[in-house]
C-alpha cells in the first residue's frame, strides 16, 4: 500500500501559487483588463500595439434589404404605355446611376424599357456604348419580370428619333406620372435623362424593385472587359487595398478649391478645367474647406492612411482617373503601388476609353481585399453597395471634413494621427459614410 503525506504537497502548492502572483504584479506588461479594455472600441480609445482599422469589430453591417431580394414579384400589365430611352450623360458610374434611375422610372410609368443611349463625350476621351461596356443578354434575361427590356424597337417606332423629356435640372418632388407620363401616351416613344435630386424612397415598391435589380444584379460588364478585369485582378499581389484617389485638375476645378505648391502644368489644367467655378478666398476658403469639400491630396491620404495604421508596405492599387497630381507624396510613403498603366500592356491601355478605364478600376475594387475612397462620389457609392453585396466589409472613406477640422485647430504629430484614428475608427464601426438607403438596410450586429 502506497501512501501519500498531505502536508508537503500543500507546501509545494502553496509556494508555486506565490512564485506565480509575483509574477503577475511584477510584470511590466498590460494586465489583461486592460488590453480587453484597449481591444475593444466601445469602451476605450486608445490603440494597443498600433492595430490596423480592420481590426475593429463593427456594430453595423449594410445587406440587401429583403423586401427587393426576397419579396414577391408584382406581375406586370399586360399592355406597356409606350418605349423608353434613357439617355445618359458624364462618366460611366454617372451614366450607370442615370439608367439605375431611368429603369425604376419606366416601371412606375408601365413603359417598355429600351436600351440606354451612352452619349459621346470628348472631355472623358469616350466613345463606347452600353453594350461595349454592360452584358446586354445577362442584363435582359436579369430584369425578367422586373421590367420589359427590348433590344430592338418595332419597324413601325424604330425609323424615328425619340420625344425628348429632359428631367435633368428637376429637383425636389417630382412627379414623373404626373409630368411625364402624358408625353409618353403621345407619343409612345420618350426619351429621358432622370432628374439629378429625384427621391426614389417614394415609389411603390415594384418600381423601386425594379431600379435596385437593375443597379446591383442585372448589370454585369461585357465578357471583353470581364476577361481584362481578371487578367489585371490575377496581376496584383495578393492581399491587396483598392485606392479611389481624387486628386486630378477636373476634380480640383470643380471643387473651388485652391493648392500651393502645384507645378505650372497643373495649374494650367485647373484653370482650363474650371469655366466660371472661381476659387473661394478668404474665410469663406477656410469654411468651404472645413466643410469637407476640398479633395485630399496624395500627401495627406499618405497622412491619413498612416493614422489608421495601414502598414506602408500595404500593396495598393490605385483606381485613379488620368492626370492624378502630385502622386509622389502618396507613393514615397507607401511604395507598393499599381496602377493600370503599369499593369498592362502599353498597347491595351494606350487604346482604352475613358469607361473601359473606369470599367476596369470598378471591377478591381469590388474584388479587392480592402477599399478606400478620400471621395464618396458615385464610383464610391457603387462599389461600397457592390462589396456589401458580396459580403466584403472592409470598405472606408476617408473624411475630408474631420481633417481639414482637425488641421485648422492646429493638430500635429501624434495628436492629429489620434484624433483621426478615433474619428474613423467610429465611422467604420457604425457603417457611418458607407449609407445605402435605397436598396440596402443596416442589420445590428
Amino acid at each position: 500500500m502506497i501512501v501519500f503525506s498531505v502536508k508537503p504537497l500543500f507546501s509545494i502548492l502553496l509556494v508555486s501559487l506565490s512564485l506565480l502572483l509575483a509574477v503577475i504584479v511584477l510584470s511590466p506588461s498590460t494586465p489583461f483588463s486592460e488590453r480587453s479594455l484597449a481591444r475593444n472600441p466601445l469602451l476605450s480609445d486608445s490603440r494597443s500595439g498600433k492595430q490596423d482599422i480592420w481590426t475593429v469589430q463593427r456594430t453595423v453591417e449594410w445587406r440587401p434589404c429583403n423586401w427587393w431580394m426576397e419579396g414577391a414579384l408584382t406581375a406586370l400589365p399586360v399592355e406597356s404605355n409606350g418605349y423608353i430611352r434613357v439617355d445618359c450623360y458624364g462618366g460611366l458610374n454617372q451614366m450607370r446611376r442615370d439608367f439605375c434611375d431611368g429603369v425604376g422610372i419606366a416601371r412606375l410609368l408601365n413603359a417598355t424599357l429600351v436600351l440606354p443611349k451612352f452619349e459621346v463625350a470628348a472631355y472623358w476621351n469616350e466613345s463606347s456604348g452600353f453594350a461595349d461596356v454592360f452584358d446586354v443578354d445577362y442584363f435582359i434575361q436579369q430584369m425578367n419580370g422586373f421590367v420589359e427590356v427590348v433590344r430592338e424597337l418595332p419597324a413601325e417606332i424604330a425609323l424615328r428619333e425619340p420625344f425628348q423629356v429632359d428631367c435633368s435640372k428637376r429637383k425636389g418632388h417630382f412627379d414623373y406620372i404626373e409630368s411625364v407620363l402624358p408625353s409618353l401616351k403621345e407619343h409612345h416613344y420618350i426619351s429621358i435623362t432622370p432628374a439629378m435630386s429625384q427621391r426614389s424612397d417614394r415609389y411603390p415598391l415594384y418600381a423601386r424593385a425594379g431600379r435596385c435589380q437593375a443597379c446591383y444584379n442585372a448589370l454585369r460588364l461585357s465578357r471583353t472587359l470581364e476577361k481584362k478585369g481578371s487578367e489585371l485582378l490575377d496581376a496584383i499581389p495578393k492581399p491587396f487595398l483598392s485606392l479611389h484617389l481624387r486628386f486630378e485638375p477636373d476634380m480640383v476645378a470643380y471643387s473651388q478649391c485652391e493648392y500651393a505648391g502645384l507645378s505650372p502644368s497643373s495649374m494650367k489644367a485647373i484653370e482650363a478645367a474650371r469655366g466660371d467655378r472661381k476659387p473661394w478666398t478668404g474665410d469663406a476658403a477656410l469654411v468651404w474647406r472645413n466643410r469637407g469639400k476640398c479633395p485630399l491630396t496624395p500627401n495627406e491620404t499618405a497622412l491619413i492612411l498612416r493614422a489608421l495604421s495601414i502598414p506602408t508596405n500595404t500593396t495598393i492599387y490605385l483606381a485613379a482617373g488620368d492626370g492624378l497630381m502630385k502622386i509622389e507624396g502618396l507613393t514615397n510613403v507607401y511604395t507598393n503601388v499599381y496602377t493600370k498603366a503599369t499593369l498592362l500592356r502599353r498597347e491595351d491601355f494606350t487604346s482604352m476609353h475613358g469607361n473601359t478605364k473606369a470599367a476596369l478600376d470598378y471591377y478591381i475594387s469590388i474584388n479587392s481585399d480592402s477599399y478606400i475612397a478620400t471621395y464618396f462620389g458615385n464610383m464610391d457609392k457603387m462599389v461600397a453597395a457592390m462589396r456589401a453585396l458580396k459580403g466584403l466589409f472592409k470598405t472606408l472613406f476617408l473624411s475630408r471634413r474631420a481633417f481639414a477640422q482637425f488641421t485648422s485647430q492646429g493638430l500635429k504629430g501624434e495628436e492629429l494621427s489620434e484624433a483621426l484614428w478615433k474619428v474613423h475608427r467610429d465611422d467604420f464601426m457604425l457603417g457611418r459614410g458607407s449609407a445605402l438607403p435605397d436598396c440596402f438596410c443596416d442589420f445590428k450586429l
